[in-house]
């Protein structure tokens, strides 16, 4: 365990650091959170500047190498809305889910996808790789299920008949977007730090 590979993982969300943690498990890499102080603007206009902007900042104040992701919800219907804006939809959890619902409630095209961009930066804050992942599915009628944070209670995923707040936390971390792009980083890591 002492000699894992410690990478700053540019979020302030203990959700998220989580779920990084738990899918990196076993790989000899340990995200931790970045120093205090930490509170990028994140002004990009798309998931990979945004995704940059949090990892530069970060590798700014820890001198350390740094990764961030910037995930959000995209559905068809809504021209990618709520996209880049997810987490600022409205003011809360529950008031971003009831407008997303609201603003789906005519529309028979439900299908969504979850995208996660992330960005590993070296201690300078240059890129060293930036990978993709997604989920898609579809957006449900009704929230169900209470595991997972954000859009999750309304999200179907694909070849599944729960939502992914019904899914356990392993089963959600086998097939969610940020799985997608963390394996791939993880793997960049594996090869290039010796991990």
């Amino acid at each position: 365990m002492e000699n894992n590979i410690k990478v700053v993982f540019a979020t302030g969300n203990l959700h998220k650091l989580q779920e990084v943690n738990d899918i990196s498990k076993g790989s000899g890499i340990e995200f931790i959170l970045p120093p205090d102080g930490f509170n990028p603007v994140e002004n990009g206009t798309d998931f990979a500047q945004n995704s940059y902007i949090k990892a530069k900042e970060a590798a700014r104040l820890s001198g350390q190498i740094s990764l961030a992701d910037d995930s959000g919800l995209c559905v068809e219907a809504l021209n990618g809305e709520p996209g880049i804006h997810s987490a600022r939809y409205a003011p809360t959890a529950q008031e971003r889910i009831d407008k997303l619902l609201k603003n789906l409630a005519y529309s028979d095209n439900r299908k969504a996808k979850f995208v996660c961009v992330m960005t590993l930066v070296d201690e300078n804050g240059n890129i060293l790789t930036q990978e993709i992942g997604e989920c898609n599915g579809k957006i449900t009628t009704k929230q169900t299920g209470t595991n997972g944070f954000g859009y999750d209670p309304v999200f179907l995923v694909d070849g599944y008949d729960i939502t992914m707040a019904e899914m356990s936390e392993d089963l959600k971390n086998s097939v969610s977007h940020r799985f997608a792009a963390l394996t791939k980083i993880l793997n960049y890591l594996k090869q290039t730090q010796g991990a």
